[in-house]
């Protein structure tokens, strides 16, 4: 458990000074990924729609809360509140190899509280390490688990998902 804590941290590090390549400065580019440019709104998507930055397109299929415990008793994580698992497609529509870091995700309550993604219970949660620092080639897509340990008295009301931790971010309603 320390060993995968460990490369976790590490690899969290090594995103956080070297993936501003998949950033993005031009308006045009923005606008075309979904995000907002000058005084347009952001477009929000639903679950189910198609939404994008950067260099990916991330398709919500399904968010489940309510969920204590991942994995087996031997390997497992435990929720301090309860784990919400966010199943996302996400596809690299650029040109080039994009890496994709599930803990650059984000969610929100109604109230506006920020969730950070728990990479290391969405190791639990992904057989192949799906959303866990995964090149995707241009063309191709992944389908994985996004986790978010809550408290069990909250709902969360939508996500803010990265093509890199750096990108403006677009915004998918889950209500």
């Amino acid at each position: 458990m320390r060993k995968i804590a460990t490369l976790a941290l590490l690899a969290t590090g090594l995103i956080a000074l070297g993936c501003g390549a998949g950033t993005t400065d031009d308006a045009t580019s923005k606008a075309d990924a979904g995000g907002a440019t000058g005084d347009d709104k952001p477009k929000t998507a639903k679950i189910g729609q198609p939404a994008r930055d950067g260099k990916f397109e991330f398709t919500v299929k399904s968010s489940k809360c309510g969920v204590a415990k991942i994995g087996t008793d031997m390997l497992g994580a435990k929720a301090q509140g309860q784990f919400c698992l966010v199943t996302l497609n996400v596809k690299n529509i650029g040109k080039e190899s994009q890496m994709f870091d599930g803990s650059s995700q984000k969610a929100y309550a109604a109230n506006g509280t920020e969730y950070s993604a728990d990479g290391g219970a969405a190791i639990y949660a992904n057989k192949n390490a799906e959303t866990f620092l995964n090149d995707i080639n241009p063309g191709n897509q992944v389908t994985g688990v996004v986790v978010f340990d809550i408290p069990k008295n909250v709902k969360l009301a939508k996500l803010e998902l990265h093509d890199s931790p750096f990108s403006g971010g677009v915004t998918v309603s889950l209500a």
